[in-house]
């Protein structure tokens, strides 16, 4: 096969995923530009103002986040994590015996070792 047969055989096979991406995006800009003249334009002082409890903003909105919270949802994450790999050892207890339990226990035990460590560290206070 000479390479003009190749790519010829790669368009064929590739051409109906071109097209869902090419209509997809035409979609999208078609809309967005349809919606652009549609629209009724009423600026008012009411509309324009910021919606914030119907009070004005008296700061940035941008302003950093205590690092005490991503720790807080960090622990949440691996303690999360933690009750899903309960659910499988769960189902498969009967068939892991002995062993399944006593490596579930050691996986329990340092799981609250941890706990215990962010509890005395004070992680888990939400000031």
């Amino acid at each position: 096969m000479s390479g003009q047969d190749l790519l010829l055989e790669y368009l064929t096979k590739f051409f109906p995923i071109l097209l869902f991406i090419f209509v997809a995006l035409a979609f999208g800009v078609v809309t967005l530009v349809i919606s652009h003249f549609v629209q009724p334009r009423y600026p008012e002082p009411e509309k324009l103002s910021a919606y914030e409890c119907g009070s004005e903003p008296f700061s940035d909105a941008r302003m950093p986040f205590p690092v005490r919270y991503y720790i807080f949802a960090m622990l949440f994450v691996i303690f999360d994590i933690e009750v899903i790999f309960l659910y499988p050892w769960a189902v498969v207890f009967n068939k892991v015996g002995m062993i399944g339990l006593v490596e579930m226990m050691i996986f329990i035990a340092l799981f609250l070792v941890a706990y215990v460590y962010a509890w005395r560290k004070g992680a888990l206070e939400w000031d």
